[in-house]
């Protein structure tokens, strides 16, 4: 596709379904919910997240015991760059992540994500991941997580304990 064409509402369709799953997997990563993440994944993809290389639902099981360690984290995604080609596409997508141990350390994770994905059955998942790590910046923790301006607000948890479950 030429970069700048207008995408007809096919197209738009599936770049849409493709961003939906790499959202839902940043959800999936910070909530520590393994339903969400294998969701993300079919079941014979694989991943290459440098700790971890090989079946995705295997790291999906593996991941929300490792990302407790941390008492936040935020995964958010930009620069989506996909290309579509019918029942395939590849997709370049920016992460910045920002991972809270508290009391301890903040620690800014910059990247990308290399997605293969596959559309089966009308339904798109990744078939293959690898990260890429930019840069990453730690710090010593400096949040504030009690008196004014916060008092009052609901706190971000993991799965099944995040505001978010009650809501869905």
């Amino acid at each position: 596709m030429e970069i700048g064409k207008v995408p007809n509402p096919a197209e738009m369709a599936d770049r849409w379904a493709i961003y939906e799953v790499l959202t839902h997997h940043c959800r999936g990563v910070d909530r520590a919910d393994e339903d969400t993440l294998k969701a993300c994944y079919w079941p014979d993809a694989t991943v290459a997240y440098g700790s971890f290389n090989g079946n995705a639902h295997e790291f999906c099981a593996v991941l929300p015991g490792s990302i407790v360690k941390y008492s936040a984290t935020q995964h958010t995604i930009t620069n989506f760059c996909p290309r579509v080609r019918d029942l395939a596409a590849e997709v370049e997508t920016y992460v910045t992540a920002y991972h809270y141990i508290e009391g301890e350390t903040e620690m800014t994770y910059i990247g990308r994500y290399l997605d293969r994905f596959e559309k089966r059955d009308d339904v798109w998942k990744i078939r293959h991941r690898q990260v890429l790590m930019d840069w990453n910046q730690n710090t010593e923790a400096t949040a504030i997580s009690t008196g004014r301006p916060f008092d009052g607000l609901a706190r971000g948890a993991r799965f099944p304990d995040d505001p978010l479950y009650d809501m869905l």
